[in-house]
């Protein structure tokens, strides 16, 4: 049984096949009066509402990696918001089951959201930012002192050791 689908802005319907409205080019969702219209599906017509056409076409390319799964969803979130759809899975040779969190996702994007996904998600360009720029001179010097005064000690005591055996 197919759903009807309507455009959220202009009106149109669409259908079964059809992804985008072709007057205005958003994305189709089901329509409001549908009864079989569940929760999930309203949270899934507010995400597809959030897509731009131009960014939805092509092949799947990876665009970031993320530490585990809740970055990802992370970065998924970020790309949406920008208009770019976006999937995530499993990075290969990682020794984890498919049901936990933990391990490396990768992010995959449509060819036509890859460079707004890149530019979204890199870096800012520039020198490193050192974490040793704001501390004081001091607390660099007592810092060397004492890592010197711990090498000292340690040395001391496996000399120490070494002779008294």
């Amino acid at each position: 049984m197919s759903l009807p689908l309507v455009c959220p802005a202009c009106g149109t319907g669409g259908g079964v096949s059809e992804r985008f409205c072709p007057r205005c080019g958003s994305p189709f969702v089901l329509a409001p009066d549908a009864p079989e219209r569940a929760a999930r599906e309203d949270e899934r017509s507010v995400r597809a509402r959030k897509v731009h056409p131009p960014y939805a076409e092509g092949e799947p390319v990876r665009v970031a990696t993320a530490q585990n799964q809740p970055e990802a969803e992370l970065l998924q979130g970020l790309l949406l918001e920008a208009g770019v759809p976006s999937l995530v899975r499993r990075a290969g040779g990682f020794d984890v089951p498919d049901f936990l969190a933990a391990g490396p996702r990768e992010i995959l994007v449509p060819q036509g959201g890859e460079a707004t996904a890149r530019e979204l998600l890199s870096a800012p360009a520039g020198r490193p930012v050192s974490r040793l720029r704001n501390v004081p001179l001091w607390v660099r010097g007592l810092a060397l002192a004492l890592a010197l005064l711990v090498v000292a000690f340690v040395a001391a005591g496996v000399i120490a050791a070494i002779l008294g055996a």
